[in-house]
């Protein structure tokens, strides 16, 4: 009997993500950073393109600095799709850091646990494997709070910052804005009645489940969410299209934990003290600030975003210190900014090119 496309559906080959090779540079507990192997080929396909593989390398590595509450998949989410792949193609050196999947053991791990801990360990261990003392840093959403929060600590080596999607104005933030704000207000008006906060809580009351981020993802557009499913009802006799959808959900469908100390970070100083917007770090007690970066700085900002619109990220070129600072916007929600199909022609090449004038 032939397979029908309900078959397909439930085998694990459907899923095109992460098919670049790499190898694992560095490990504590369950963050890890992957170096992405020299490609073999002269060139790639890139949705029916064909973009040539530079075969020397710029001095200055790229790491990537992934969000929390995603896997990989969105880096090297299908073969002609690949921002590693394509990055490397172009000629850096790419390192990605993924955090792994928290457990309930994690739920005392704070951001700045990540950014001012994990994170530093992690970029010696880039040093010490790729040799260069100088880095470029991208970040995608979460990414890019931590890897803004740790250059403002003081890395000089730090050389470039790409700044992806990355959250600054929790008050005008697209769909969760007007939350954050009534948020604050009725946090404010508990603590100022009863003394209590919600960072007085216990850790693991405040975890988000990986299925819950998954469901506020969707709900962010629920609309397309609905045709999303439609249009596979629809073409369920084609085994591309299934394939395409199958990819994507794998991504969707599989969203890791929030650690509830971080959650209580978002709530404390996000949506109650929004303490980017005035410049601070997420790091009770420290001195440092946004103005204390100075690397060169690109921030990204999709006009389709509704979590992380141009509006909540555009206030990082007045508060950063960097001298070369730059905003470029393109299409596409909070994911399609760094993996969707209008992304490689909009957004990964300006980047490259912009990344490529400042990796020598």
């Amino acid at each position: 009997m032939g397979e029908n496309a309900l078959d397909w559906l439930r085998r694990d080959e459907l899923v095109l993500a992460e098919r670049t090779p790499y190898e694992e540079v560095f490990r504590e507990d369950i963050t890890c950073v992957r170096h992405y192997l020299p490609l073999t080929d002269d060139s790639i396909d890139l949705q029916g393109q064909r973009v040539p593989v530079v075969p020397t390398r710029f001095r200055v590595p790229l790491v990537l600095v992934a969000p929390l509450a995603v896997t990989m998949r969105i880096y090297d989410l299908f073969p002609d799709r690949s921002l590693v792949k394509y990055l490397t193609a172009r000629g850096f050196d790419v390192y990605l850091v993924d955090w792994g999947r928290p457990e309930a053991r994690h739920d005392g791990l704070h951001l700045a646990d990540f950014f001012a801990g994990i994170l530093p360990r992690a970029l010696a261990a880039v040093r010490a494997h790729s040799g260069s003392q100088r880095l470029s840093l991208h970040g995608w959403s979460f990414g890019g709070l931590f890897a803004m929060s740790y250059a403002a600590l003081g890395d000089p080596d730090i050389v470039n910052l790409v700044l992806v999607g990355a959250p600054c104005d929790y008050h005008a933030a697209g769909e969760l804005g007007p939350h954050a704000r009534r948020a604050a207000k009725q946090l404010s008006r508990l603590s100022e009645r009863t003394g209590l906060g919600v960072h007085r809580l216990p850790p693991r009351l405040m975890r988000s489940p990986g299925w819950a981020n998954s469901l506020m993802f969707k709900l962010t557009n629920p609309v397309g969410t609905l045709e999303g499913y439609g249009e596979l009802l629809l073409n369920l006799h084609d085994r591309d299209f299934v394939t395409a959808h199958a990819t994507n959900a794998a991504f969707l469908d599989d969203m890791t934990a929030y650690p509830g100390a971080v959650t209580q970070d978002i709530i404390r100083h996000f949506w109650t003290d929004n303490c980017l917007l005035d410049g601070r770090l997420p790091l009770p007690g420290a001195h440092a600030t946004l103005r204390d970066v100075t690397a060169n700085l690109l921030v990204v900002a999709g006009t389709e975003d509704p979590i992380v619109p141009v509006r909540a990220t555009a206030p990082l070129l007045t508060l950063m210190g960097s001298r070369d600072k730059q905003l470029l916007t393109g299409p596409g929600g909070h994911t399609g900014i760094l993996g969707g199909s209008r992304a490689p022609q909009h957004l990964w090449a300006p980047v490259a090119d912009w990344l490529a004038a400042r990796s020598d």
